[in-house]
């Protein structure tokens, strides 16, 4: 860059690092400054005063009316956002879907009808003179504490992320900036020896919900009196806001309600039978019982502390109705990771004892790190037998666990998991149908009917977080498909917004130094839309330098046979020419003599992958729900083994899942003068190697395979490179991820 600015004169756009930020600071674009207050202790002091009484705890803030104003005018959502709320219904049979936010009934009740709820009709949205033809505004709000340091002391962090339910799941999920810190919440600390004490507990729920009472007030006065702003689409709009659903864990949602600990934050269910159901919480109620009841009663028999949440200073807003889905703690983390795994371990102790136990755990640890790579797929060299687990080890163990144990485990637990498993992913589908929910409703059915089979080890099943799974159909029908307003979008967030900006700081001071580099990011993210909606980023300059990185392959047909060990290859693609060029020809090309077959010069190109793109909102995907993914075909991958991935071929047939698809492994991908091709190797039902040469445009995707291990040990000298080539049998793993889950059944 510095030879090519002398050589035209010229000088860098910015001097130094200091310059740069200079520049991005003066911005004005993205720009919602950052405010501060103080908060402390003002009840009765005892004679002796603990420390965190004297204590000012500071809360940092940003204005959510102005961050929803934002997200509103971004021109990159114009197409992605749903003013009004809506009913879906399909065509065909008249059944309702489900899909993003504003096809719920909860936006819809706000809007325009009464519902269930006990409001008066001067209560909706539509019948207010103030507010009557505005576009409904949802405030999603989620939060959750994340510490970004283990070894070097407790450096704790409490980020307050918002978005709206007007962009589609789709935007909110592709982790864009439809999703925004809006704040750093205070964490309140002292001795061991105050930790515990009622006024401390009480003082700390207090400073929380009256933090986020003061953060939201700014959209008080815009909840009851319409306002007009500028949409992404260049038009004005009427708009009004409710505060919509809050993503937060189970131990959240307990200091978000004001529950008690081991009770349903959504139900009043007795906590020691869970799944016996028990009616909605309701506002109205909670209040009641409030007023009228003893603290003790609360407690035993309601499961309230006796504090009233955050969201009693607005209008129309309920914390029990309000509390959104949690896939990852409840389902993933929570009911697979530290309830089914658990519970695997502590049966094969209580039936085998401790030594043989450990035996099978291992070789289900080898079974686990046997597993072949896949696209995404995050793998576990030891097994799962590590300390720090996070999210993403939940989920990538929770989709290669099942194969693990089977042979080692009575066949009724095996069910338990594929149940739960099925209700993980029906309700993480991007669109749910009245169809889908009877299947969830029919998984977890049998979910419990198989997880009694643990009874032996688990004293009740009556847990609060399998318990959750009971109220997912109902909150599908209110705030429509689960998977926008999953607790994995604020948890992807905390490593842009706060873990991130915290390694970027000097550790002292750094709560300072995160909140200027997260406005800067915002400066700089709105600026690029800006920037694109000139016309001022087509193109690259990247081109030529990538195409001088490819590695060098064979590239004759004679040396790419001699590299592949596949001798035949000229005889192969001479087939598949036949075959191209003479599609109506039923004969064989097996049959076809050697001088009738086309004929090819020799020259080719190699590649070591090819990319596939296909439409997979469930899974990470970009703003527009589709994905990408590369299928390798690589003689050495990092510089350590082979890699040669598996896909889903399409036969063309009009068949729905599997019955439709056929599933290769890759050997190579070339291409000639025609177009890209791809030699796959398959095997007959006699065990001998079939090659062939197919069309690169047959391939579908990318598939994963994992061995049938029976109930034999597999040795501990198995590389998961090898074990494509060790197994003759396999499972197609439609749990690899939420697209697999749709095509391979």
């Amino acid at each position: 860059m510095a030879a090519t600015l002398a050589r035209h004169h010229d000088t860098p756009p910015f001097a130094d690092h200091k310059d740069l930020h200079n520049v991005i600071d003066a911005t004005q674009l993205g720009d919602v400054p950052w405010q501060c207050f103080l908060a402390q202790y003002s009840g009765e002091r005892p004679e002796v005063v603990p420390p965190w009484m004297d204590d000012e705890f500071e809360v940092w803030f940003r204005d959510p009316r102005a961050m929803a104003h934002n997200i509103l005018a971004n021109p990159a959502y114009k197409d992605e956002i749903d003013y009004v709320p809506f009913r879906e219904y399909d065509a065909s049979d008249d059944t309702r879907r489900w899909k993003d936010f504003m096809s719920g009934d909860w936006a819809w009740q706000q809007a325009y009808c009464l519902g269930y709820r006990s409001y008066s009709v001067k209560d909706t949205i539509s019948e207010i003179p103030e507010t009557h033809g505005s576009s409904l505004v949802p405030i999603i709000l989620g939060s959750d504490k994340t510490t970004v340091s283990v070894g070097t002391g407790n450096n704790e962090y409490y980020p307050l992320y918002a978005s709206i339910g007007n962009v589609r799941n789709n935007v909110r999920r592709a982790h864009h900036d439809a999703l925004v810190i809006i704040g750093f919440l205070a964490i309140p600390k002292t001795d061991k020896k105050h930790a515990k004490d009622d006024v401390f507990r009480i003082f700390r729920c207090q400073l929380f919900h009256s933090s986020l009472s003061t953060i939201l007030s700014s959209l008080k006065p815009v909840m009851t009196t319409y306002e007009v702003v500028r949409c992404g689409d260049g038009h004005f709009r009427r708009v009004i806001y409710s505060l919509g659903p809050y993503i937060a864990d189970y131990e959240e949602q307990l200091v978000l309600s004001c529950v008690v600990k081991h009770w349903c934050p959504k139900c009043i269910a007795v906590r020691t039978d869970l799944d016996s159901g028990g009616i909605y919480r309701r506002r109205e109620h909670t209040d009641f019982l409030i007023d009228e009841l003893h603290a003790d009663i609360l407690w035993d028999e309601y499961g309230l502390i006796g504090d009233l949440p955050f969201t009693n200073d607005f209008p129309r807003a309920d914390i029990h109705e309000l509390l959104s889905f949690d896939l990852l703690h409840q389902l993933i983390k929570g009911a697979f990771k530290d309830h089914l795994v658990d519970w695997v371990a502590k049966y094969l102790k209580a039936v085998h004892g401790t030594k043989w136990s450990e035996e099978i755990m291992s070789d289900i640890d080898r079974r686990v790190a046997a597993v072949a790579s896949f696209s995404g797929l995050r793998r576990f060299p030891q097994g799962r037998d590590f300390k720090q687990w996070t999210g993403d080890d939940s989920k990538a163990l929770m989709k290669v666990f099942l194969p693990a144990i089977e042979g080692h485990v009575p066949q009724d637990m095996v069910p338990a998991f594929r149940a739960l498993l099925e209700f993980c992913y029906l309700v993480r589908r991007n669109v749910v149908t009245e169809d889908t929910l009877n299947q969830i409703q029919d998984a977890l059915h049998h979910f419990h009917q198989y997880r009694k089979i643990f009874d032996v080890v688990v004293p009740t099943f009556s847990l609060p977080r399998q318990h959750s799974m009971t109220h997912y159909s109902d909150m599908i029908r209110l705030f429509g498909a689960p998977n926008g307003l999953c607790s994995s979008i604020t948890e992807s967030k905390h490593i842009k917004a706060v873990k991130e900006p915290w390694q970027w700081s000097s550790r002292h001071n750094a709560l300072g130094q995160m909140l200027v580099t997260n406005q800067r990011l915002d400066k700089l993210a709105a600026s690029r839309v800006d920037f694109d909606a000139r016309g001022m980023l087509t193109g690259t300059i990247l081109s030529s330098a990538l195409a001088a990185l490819e590695r060098k392959r064979a590239q004759t047909v004679a040396a790419l046979a001699h590299e592949v060990a596949v001798p035949d290859l000229r005889r192969l693609i001479r087939h598949f020419l036949f075959s191209q060029l003479n599609p109506d020809d039923a004969r064989n090309p097996e049959d076809i003599p050697a001088t009738s077959l086309p004929r090819h010069p020799g020259k080719l190109c190699v590649f070591n992958s090819a990319a596939a793109t296909f439409y997979a909102p469930s899974d990470p995907s970009g703003i527009g729900g589709m994905r990408r993914e590369h299928i390798r075909a690589c003689p050495l991958w990092r510089n350590e083994y082979p890699r040669n991935d598996c896909i889903f071929i399409n036969t063309g047939s009009d068949a729905e899942g599997m019955r439709g698809l056929e599933v290769a492994r890759v050997i190579c991908f070339f291409s000639f003068n025609h177009n890209w091709e791809m030699v796959a190797p398959s095997f007959h039902k006699d065990g001998l190697k079939n090659i062939a040469v197919i069309h690169i445009e047959t391939i579908f995707r990318a598939a994963h395979l994992i061995p049938i291990y029976g109930s034999e040990y597999i040795p501990h000298t198995l590389k998961f490179y090898h074990s494509l080539d060790t197994f003759h049998s396999f499972y197609v793993n439609k749990y690899a991820d939420h697209h697999a889950f749709e095509i391979a059944f």
